[in-house]
């Protein structure tokens, strides 16, 4: 520090830097860089269609119970394909398996394109390309997630979700908000479009990934291979409230089904845009200032905490009349849940075996996605009965009451501690052998390649 420099500049100065983001894994792994900026391609156009699927439906029936059961045709898909798509994960080249998922989501794309270019567009075909999706992506998710344990360093693994996190948020922002100008204007066609083209860029990128081949002796994808990974979620209760937590909150406050009618009650149809975006700009909030997540050790807790303030922000944003009162809380909601996804990215990333990892990533993506597919049939049945603000506000308080409860009924999540915990610490050890092992191996390819190169010409 400068002899000059004000004792407050210099502390201010060490503040900012513990709160920007960790770069470490950026610089670190090749393979991340083209992993972190394919999703964020991918992310923004998937975000138009997020937007622009609802709408569409909404504009062919007007039915709130049409919009939310969206939610109902992706849940088995999502449920079967998820878990099996975490045993192939831990089987297969998780490289491959994320390309393929890849281009069979864009094709998927292409085909709402189709059908909105119809001079007369079919609704069953939107609840059909619904379940296919969810379904390649329950078969991709798994991987995508196992993949990033193997190309980040162990010690790096809280600041990659951090970065990930980071433009998943940007991408929530500028997809929906881009989204709304471009439905209005130029109509879903043109959303579905600018999806198809992300997918394009996304394969180029992630075709330059390295291999990622499965661990020795791996098990076979197989429906006892499954139920291996469901016994070991079962056994961590650690991990079980996770999933059980995230899951509760999802199913009691995700109100994203009814947002385009709440726009409407609130007589600001103009916001819609907005309510898709505003979660994600408190979660990006959050991502740019995480770097005091790597501090962090007692994550079962700080999970804990976050889901509660996402079911108080979801409270808030039913019980507003005001627009901007709604969005502020929308964004308190997207902060916290920014903070609960590092929480649990965290344990599940430090503790859970290379062998397993996939079919857990698979168990994974039930907790964090069938809750949301579930809270849309949830929020608009409820919206249906009792109105659309309650049907916000009530569900918020019933996270709060179910959050409170697994908490007080799973100890050993709130005692996590990865300082102390042993299945991190064996995770760490693993780790640190294979790192050892792939260094070896290459210092002895490239001995050997030096001694077979011809010797210079005299």
């Amino acid at each position: 520090m400068n002899d000059d420099e004000p004792p407050h500049t210099g502390r201010t100065r060490r503040l900012l830097r513990s709160l920007a983001p960790d770069l470490s894994p950026w610089r670190a792994s090749r393979d991340f860089r083209y992993l972190w900026t394919s999703g964020c391609v991918t992310s923004f156009g998937s975000f138009l269609t997020y937007v622009a699927l609802p709408m569409q439906i909404k504009e062919l029936t007007d039915s709130s119970f049409a919009v939310g059961l969206i939610g109902a045709v992706e849940l088995v898909p999502l449920i079967v394909f998820g878990l099996w798509g975490g045993a192939l994960a831990d089987a297969l080249d998780r490289r491959k398996l994320v390309l393929r998922s890849e281009a069979a989501l864009g094709l998927l794309a292409g085909l709402l394109l189709l059908n909105a270019l119809l001079p007369h567009p079919v609704l069953w075909p939107l609840y059909l390309v619904a379940a296919l999706v969810a379904a390649c992506d329950g078969l991709q998710r798994p991987a995508l997630d196992s993949l990033l344990p193997r190309i980040v360093a162990h010690q790096h693994l809280t600041a990659a979700f951090a970065l990930k996190s980071l433009y998943h948020n940007v991408a929530s922002v500028a997809g929906p908000a881009l989204a709304g100008v471009v439905v209005a204007f130029s109509g879903v066609q043109t959303a579905y479009a600018l999806d198809v083209l992300t997918f394009v860029v996304s394969l180029l990128l992630l075709v330059r990934i390295r291999a990622v081949p499965p661990s020795t002796g791996a098990e076979r994808p197989s429906v006892r291979a499954v139920l291996t990974g469901v016994r070991y979620a079962w056994s961590r209760k650690d991990l079980l409230g996770t999933y059980a937590i995230d899951l509760c909150a999802m199913l009691f406050a995700f109100p994203v089904a009814v947002f385009p009618f709440l726009a409407s009650e609130l007589g600001a149809d103009w916001a819609l845009g907005p309510m898709y975006a505003a979660s994600a700009v408190g979660g990006l909030l959050v991502g740019a200032t995480s770097g005091w997540t790597s501090r962090v050790h007692r994550h079962g807790r700080l999970l804990v905490v976050a889901a509660v303030g996402w079911g108080a922000a979801m409270t808030l944003a039913g019980l507003a009349g005001n627009v901007w009162l709604v969005l502020f809380g929308l964004a308190l909601a997207g902060g916290a849940d920014q903070v609960s996804g590092i929480a649990r990215s965290t344990m599940w990333n430090r503790s859970i075996p290379n062998e397993l990892r996939g079919r857990m990533a698979g168990v994974e993506l039930l907790s964090y996605s069938v809750g949301p597919q579930l809270g849309q049939v949830r929020a608009g049945t409820v919206a249906g009965l009792i109105g659309v603000r309650a049907a916000v506000w009530t569900g918020g308080l019933a996270c709060i009451a179910a959050v409170l409860a697994l908490a007080a009924a799973l100890p050993r999540l709130l005692a996590h501690d990865d300082r102390t915990d042993p299945h991190t610490a064996a995770v760490r050890a693993a780790h640190e052998r294979a790192e050892q092992e792939r260094a070896a191996q290459e210092r002895a390819a490239h001995e050997r390649a030096e001694l077979e190169s011809p010797a210079p010409a005299v």
